[in-house]
């Protein structure tokens, strides 16, 4: 029985009366079907292809903000780099400062890392920026040769320290200079002359203390000073304490720093009460305004 080659389509009315009638050959539906499978599938496959692009574009940019708060924080290392480095720099300046007095440590003839006058500062965004594992590594260097420099300041201070203790630093007693060291008019025949301490205005009973821990090698009266206290600091430094009115120790006493030795008074050539206050090294008179620390 043969197919029929044609189709035909009746479009009937709710009624149940014949509306319309469509007849078409068969490769037309075939056609149409084809192209109708044809079209849905291509929907889908873009469609398809629409949710995956946009799952990775949201994927991108989920990535570049990760990437913008990575590079946030890199820039943010590079400038506390950059700050730690400027702060550890400003070290080097002040070990020259407290070396300088005293000169290089014997024995310590060291070569460090760093050349020129101070690490520079890198700006937080340079065109050729150093890897962040470079900069760890250069700031780790330059660390470590300061630490080395401080444990040699820290073994110069134990060794320093018990001298800088001994040293007569404080007042015996408080009050206005009245004469300074050196060269002055003298009061009694207005003749240059040189005075060789400092004579500190206190009243008559004013306790003396002993600016730093020694032995007491002399104490009773001389003649220009009246009742006089000498005290040996050791490294042969001593300190002298003229005019006393009253000696509160022995000579061989071991005395500590802030002890009280005596009472201010005017015995001896005096115009006044006050305390004359010197300062020996090796025998030698020096003004001790340089011992002095206000």
């Amino acid at each position: 029985m043969r197919k029929p080659k044609r189709f035909n389509l009746l479009i009937v009315h709710g009624d149940g009366t014949r509306v319309l009638r469509l007849n078409f050959p068969r490769w037309i539906l075939y056609g149409g079907l084809t192209a109708l499978a044809l079209a849905v599938s291509t929907l889908g496959a873009i469609y398809g292809d629409y949710i995956s692009l946009k799952r990775q574009f949201s994927h991108v940019a989920a990535l570049q903000q990760q990437v913008v708060e990575q590079q946030t924080l890199i820039d943010s290392f590079h400038r506390r780099i950059a700050e730690v480095r400027s702060e550890v720099s400003t070290w080097r300046g002040l070990h020259a400062k407290i070396w300088e007095p005293f000169g290089p440590e014997e024995g310590l003839a060291r070569k460090g890392t760093g050349i020129g006058g101070g690490v520079p500062v890198r700006a937080p965004f340079p065109g050729d920026r150093v890897a962040l594992s470079q900069e760890l590594d250069l700031l780790s260097a330059t660390v470590n040769e300061e630490g080395q420099s401080l444990r040699a300041l820290e073994r110069f201070m134990v060794k320093a320290g018990r001298v800088l203790a001994a040293l007569p630093s404080r007042w015996p007693v408080r009050g206005a200079v009245n004469s300074e060291y050196g060269r002055r008019l003298s009061p009694w025949t207005g003749a240059p002359e040189f005075h060789s301490g400092i004579d500190i205005a206190s009243e008559r009973g004013t306790p003396v203390k002993a600016p730093a821990p020694g032995t007491i090698v002399f104490a009773g009266a001389q003649a220009e000073y009246g009742n006089t206290v000498i005290l040996d600091h050791g490294n042969d430094i001593k300190s002298l304490y003229g005019h006393l009115q009253k000696i509160h120790v022995t000579q061989g006493q071991r005395v500590e720093r802030g002890q009280l030795i005596a009472l201010s008074g005017n015995t001896g050539k005096t115009s006044g009460p006050h305390l004359h206050y010197e300062i020996l090294v090796k025998g030698q008179v020096v003004n001790p305004r340089g011992y002095l620390w206000d």
